[in-house]
């Protein structure tokens, strides 16, 4: 007999964390932060379900911070032991975690100065040194490898597409003289999407964690180049400033690998295209590391000499005083900042500068959760709290959710239509109700399985 226990990502798209226990063992699977709505955010504060002390590993799907981001917080509670991932998340996670610590501590410090916080002092999650503590613990494994946890358990890692590096979590576990396959969907990635393969096909499994981000969705078929071409000439015209706040890994890639291609083919003017996030440049540059695990029209690329990213008045900003000269720049122009869905980072400021101005236009290229900025403005909202002020938006507000690297709900029933035989049961997560409940529907009606939607720290044995 095992079990698992839902810590996170039930009926909400952020906090990804799920206890296995297997006779004695416990194996914590994501370690995610939660964020959006202050209900959600205050978990991280809440005392860990389970002893750190007592996990005896953690595995990571990939390296977003809803998924990996509580991490530190979990070594200075007394975790002790590894954490296995593949080898891009590890190098993406040496610069994610430091990055997101320092991230806290200044906006802890900044709210201290300007005093809008509750509680004072204003306080990070954890710090620089907690997230040095918690590289530390990481440990990479390679695509398809065989990784032995113990007697009973075994896990491969599989291809998610998604981001670079991230996998699915292929678990196969002795229960007596029978052998289960327990699989972690993570997130799922799409087909053919610029940069990073399919996701792998999956056979076999008993039972599976699958994601349900965009269960009640389809993106557009639209070519996505197009439409960027479009609000890129129309920002033009008015002369004004294109803000996108992204995601500093995948998303700002794939928008540049876009831009180069637009550059490239004179479709779009020679205008300055600036990325404020040294995270985003750092990432940027580590996947010309990794060409290997990029999709064959990628390679195809760069085997004939040419640059993923590369293009003319292309600028990446270092420094705060970089950042904050960017304030002074006049349009027409671009502006890619993280983070993705405007809870910190750099793009606070950006926003909080741009917004009212209405020549300007803020692209929002990513699912937008539940309690964000990102999705306040994609809701119409006429007044964006930045930093304790109401900032007014007079800038247009457009939303291109065909960037999004999760797989929609007809890419996710395809990807199950591969399972020869009957799943045991299937548990949807990262989803909010109305799409995860929405998938579960479908998946019954398609192929006739037992779904479940767990809430919050619901525990399930599987037999």
């Amino acid at each position: 007999m095992f079990s698992l226990t839902f810590m996170g990502a039930t009926q909400t798209v952020t906090g990804s964390k799920y206890l296995l226990e297997c006779e004695g063992k416990k194996y914590l699977i994501d370690c995610g932060m939660y964020q959006g709505i202050k209900k959600l955010r205050e978990r991280n504060w809440d005392k860990f379900p389970v002893d750190p002390a007592s996990i005896d590993g953690v595995l990571f799907t990939h390296a977003h911070i809803d998924h990996t981001g509580y991490f530190p917080r979990l070594v200075s509670e007394g975790f002790s032991q590894l954490a296995h991932c593949t080898t891009p998340t590890v190098d993406l996670l040496k610069i994610m975690l430091p990055d997101s610590a320092h991230l806290q501590e200044e906006e802890a410090k900044y709210a201290n100065k300007k005093g809008f916080s509750k509680h004072y002092p204003a306080l990070p999650l954890y710090n620089a040194e907690d997230a040095e503590k918690a590289c530390e613990r990481l440990t990479p494994i390679s695509f398809y490898m065989d990784l032995v946890l113990d007697s009973n358990i075994s896990v491969t890692f599989r291809k998610a597409g998604h981001i670079l590096g991230a996998a699915m979590l292929v678990m196969d576990i002795k229960c007596g003289r029978k052998h289960k396959r327990l699989v972690f969907s993570g997130d799922l990635g799409r087909k053919g999407i610029p940069l990073l393969p399919d996701p792998d096909i999956m056979e076999k499994i008993d039972y599976l964690v699958l994601e349900s981000t965009y269960g009640n969705r389809l993106h557009s078929e639209e070519d996505r180049s197009i439409i960027l071409k479009s609000i890129i000439l129309e920002m033009v015209d008015a002369g004004g400033i294109l803000l996108i706040p992204a995601f500093a890994v995948e998303r700002t890639q794939e928008i540049l690998y876009i831009l180069r291609f637009l550059s490239q083919n004179h479709q779009i003017p020679n205008i300055p295209v600036y990325i404020d996030s040294p995270m985003a440049t750092a990432v940027t540059k580590l996947f010309d590391e990794y060409i290997d695990l990029l999709d064959y029209e990628t390679r195809l690329l760069v085997a004939g000499g040419q640059k993923l990213f590369n293009f003319p008045n292309l600028h990446f900003t270092e420094s705060t005083e970089e950042s904050k000269a960017l304030n002074d720049l006049k349009g027409p122009a671009i502006i890619i900042s993280a983070s993705g869905m405007a809870t910190g980072g750099r793009i606070l400021h950006h926003l909080r500068h741009r917004l009212p101005d209405p020549k300007n236009t803020i692209l929002l290229v990513g699912y937008q959760a539940a309690g964000t900025r990102g999705r306040s403005l994609m809701e119409g909202a006429e007044f964006l709290k930045i930093h304790g002020e109401e900032v007014p938006v007079r800038a247009a507000v457009m939303t291109v959710e065909g960037f999004s690297s999760h797989a929609d709900y007809d890419e996710i029933l395809e990807w199950l239509s591969h399972i020869h035989h009957k799943p045991a049961h299937v548990y949807l997560t990262h989803g909010e109700v109305d799409a995860a409940k929405s998938l579960a529907q479908k998946i019954r009606e398609f192929y006739g399985w037992n779904v479940s939607i767990p809430d919050y720290l619901d525990y399930v044995e599987l037999n």
